[in-house]
Order: C-alpha cells, then sequence, then structure tokens
C-alpha cells in the first residue's frame, strides 16, 4: 500500500532550462516539492534518492530518451506504481505509441499551459492512493481514454494530409481559369462562368489555408512575417477579387480608409479581410453596402467591415469566432455568422500579430472589427489589450 508524503515530491525530466524552471515555478506555487534533472541518466540517479511521487519526462532529450528513461525508471525498486506523464512536442501516434508501450501513465503535447500541468500531475497523485479495485476501474477508463486520443491523432494526421493534398488541385483550377480568361474570343457567357469558377476555387482554396493556420495557430506555431503593408492597395486588392460574388449579392462594396499604411502580416491581413468580406456579402441584403473602413485610435489602426443585414444577439457576439457555430437570428429563424472556419482563423491570425477582433452592433447589421498595432508586440497571442500572456511549456 502507498503511503504518499504530506507534500508530495515531484520529478521533471526535460534539458529544456526554461521548460524546467516554469514546471518548477508552477508546482512550488502548489504545494509541492520539485526536483529538477536535465538528462535521463541524471533522472535515475534522482528516482533512486529522492523517490518522487510523479515524475514528467520529456520525450526528447539527448543521451537517454524519455521513452527509455521511462522504461528504465519502472525497472527500478518503487518504479512501478509512481505515475509518470509524458511531455513531448511529436503530436503523433507512432510516439503516443511508444510512450505507452515504455509504461507512461500520461500523455501531454507541448506547449502545456501551467494549469494543465497541474491538473494533470493532481490526478496522477489521486490515482496512486487508489484502491487496487477503484485502480482497476481507473486502468479501463484510461485504456479508453488512450484509444480515443489515439484516434484523434490519426485523424489529426488524415487532416492534414487531406488539406495539404487538396491545394495543388485548387491552385490548378485557378491557374486554368486565368489561362481561359486571358482568351480575347472567349464569349462573354463563358467569361462570366470562368470568373465564377475562379471566384469559388478561391473560396475553397481560404477554406483550406483557414484549416491549415487554424492547426498552427492551436501548436502556437502561426509567426506572422510582419512587414509595412500598403493597406489602401490591399484592401482594393481584396474588393476586386471579390467584385463577382458582390455582383451575385447584389451590393456594393466601399472602401473608406483614413489610414493608408499598417504594419502587418501581408498575406495573414489579406485574408483576415477576405474572410470577413466574404462574410459580410453573404450576409448584405440586396441593394446595401459593405463598407471596409481603417482609422487610427490611441496609436493602433483599427479597421472595420461592415453590413446592414441580420445583427448578432449581443450574447453570441463572442461565440461567433468559435469553430462551426450558427448563430440564430432573433425571431427571424435565419442563421448569421460563424457557418464555418472564417471568421476562426480571423481571431486567431489577429490575436498572433498582438491584436484583437471583436463584433459590433451595426443598428442594423454587424461590424467586424479587427485592432492592430503600428508595431505589433510579435507573435505571441493575446486575447485584449489587458489579458496577461500565458506562459506554456514549449517545444525546443
Amino acid at each position: 500500500m502507498v503511503h504518499p508524503r504530506s507534500t508530495p515530491r515531484i520529478l521533471v525530466v526535460d534539458d529544456n532550462a526554461q521548460n524546467l524552471a516554469l514546471a518548477k515555478e508552477t508546482l512550488e506555487d502548489e504545494g509541492y516539492e520539485v526536483t529538477l534533472a536535465h538528462r535521463g541518466e541524471d533522472a535515475l540517479r534522482l528516482f533512486e534518492k529522492e523517490r518522487p511521487d510523479c515524475v514528467l519526462l520529456d520525450i526528447r532529450m539527448p543521451g537517454l530518451d524519455g521513452t527509455a528513461t521511462c522504461s528504465l525508471l519502472r525497472a527500478l525498486p518503487g518504479g512501478a506504481d509512481v505515475p509518470i506523464v509524458f511531455l513531448t512536442a511529436l503530436r503523433d501516434v507512432e510516439t503516443f505509441d511508444k510512450a505507452m508501450a515504455a509504461g507512461g501513465d500520461d500523455f501531454l503535447t507541448k506547449p502545456v499551459k501551467p494549469g494543465e500541468l497541474v491538473v494533470r500531475v493532481q490526478a496522477a497523485l489521486k490515482v496512486r492512493r487508489l484502491s487496487h479495485e477503484l485502480r482497476e476501474q481507473y486502468e479501463l477508463v484510461r485504456h479508453q481514454r488512450d484509444a480515443l486520443l489515439r484516434l484523434q491523432l490519426q485523424k489529426e494526421r488524415l487532416t492534414s494530409f487531406v488539406v495539404h493534398d487538396l491545394k495543388n488541385p485548387v491552385n490548378s483550377m485557378d491557374l486554368h481559369a486565368q489561362l481561359l480568361l486571358r482568351n480575347k474570343e472567349l464569349p462573354a457567357s463563358a467569361r462570366d462562368s470562368v470568373l465564377r469558377i475562379r471566384d469559388e476555387a478561391r473560396a475553397l482554396l481560404r477554406l483550406i489555408l483557414n484549416l491549415l493556420d487554424i492547426s498552427k495557430a492551436e501548436e502556437e506555431q502561426l509567426s506572422p512575417a510582419i512587414a509595412d503593408v500598403d493597406l489602401a492597395a490591399l484592401v482594393a486588392h481584396v474588393c476586386d477579387a471579390f467584385m463577382v460574388k458582390a455582383k451575385d449579392a447584389q451590393a456594393e462594396l466601399v472602401s473608406a480608409l483614413e489610414v493608408s499604411a499598417v504594419r502587418a502580416d501581408p498575406d495573414l491581413l489579406r485574408r483576415v479581410l477576405e474572410n470577413l468580406i466574404d462574410n459580410a456579402l453573404r450576409h448584405a441584403p440586396k441593394g446595401s453596402t459593405v463598407t471596409v473602413a481603417a482609422t487610427h485610435h490611441e496609436g493602433r489602426v483599427q479597421i472595420r467591415v461592415r453590413d446592414t443585414g441580420r445583427g448578432v444577439p449581443p450574447e453570441m457576439r463572442e461565440k461567433v469566432f468559435e469553430r462551426f457555430v450558427q448563430v440564430e437570428a432573433e425571431n427571424q429563424g435565419m442563421t448569421r455568422a460563424g457557418r464555418g472556419l472564417g471568421l476562426s482563423f480571423c481571431k486567431l491570425a489577429v490575436e498572433a500579430h498582438g491584436g484583437r477582433v471583436w463584433l459590433e452592433d451595426g443598428n442594423p447589421g454587424a461590424v467586424f472589427c479587427v485592432e492592430l498595432g503600428d508595431a505589433p508586440k510579435g507573435s505571441a497571442a493575446t486575447a485584449g489589450h489587458d489579458e496577461a500572456k500565458v506562459p506554456v511549456l514549449h517545444a525546443r
């Protein structure tokens, strides 16, 4: 039977000094004793000396890697029943299978937020104190959880492969449409159809790129390449690309810029504008105007895309930036905004600039607002002006 200490001791093994420091600070703030090791060989020596109650173990390390260290720890006296939680930046099925086969109890992918780390450590320590009967029930649940996680990793890999493979044929469709448009003998009716084919190909490519960048942002790998952007030229280019869609919607695109330039990633900003304008045109009433405006506000640049369609209820204005959310307009039985991934991408892309995005009441309609700094804070995401940056355990 396990007799835990009044103050549990955690052994953290990672060759990254920054990760060790963050884990130590996080766990000591929760009242745990923390022992640190930079290598697998050190972990084995410290395990025999300190007899920790839980081990946090990085997988990629020089010398003994995490899985080899785990197997050796399990063979040591007292090592069979100590919970071992793997920390890794390798989010794939092979790494997961290897970690579980080595004797891991849990599996966390980096970057790991401190709150999540504490919860997993607390759960591991509680399980260690369970009676034998409850432990068997837990093992059943844990195996079911591991199977679900493995399935999720397989699904993520398949999605990544499919999304990457879709880019080439979509780009080819767009290229051939452009070649047809260069034919001066092309009949007007055929030219109109080709323009619509190109418009739909662009929409499909936006969806594909949104999927890719949302995945990057979730792994904190979406890093804007900041440069000086000619905002007037960019808005004009995007509006021109949406002329066919605006014609179909019987709406007019209007630019009202008081700012001519901004510091941003040109490609990400272009796609943010494309998604917001596409969203506005889908909800613009016939004969109405969709306006793209830009102003200075307290040293920052604010861009607003306004339509006069059905608005969004106040209680739903944060949820429209979530994936696959549909908002039902009050008393109208109509859906509004958030049909796919476009608005989710906008939020992640803007926050990756150190900016913020929000929704205002257009009275009538909706106004999607983007705020960027003239000198962005870098690629770290923040949810607003005053929200503190959340530290995470990073991959090397």
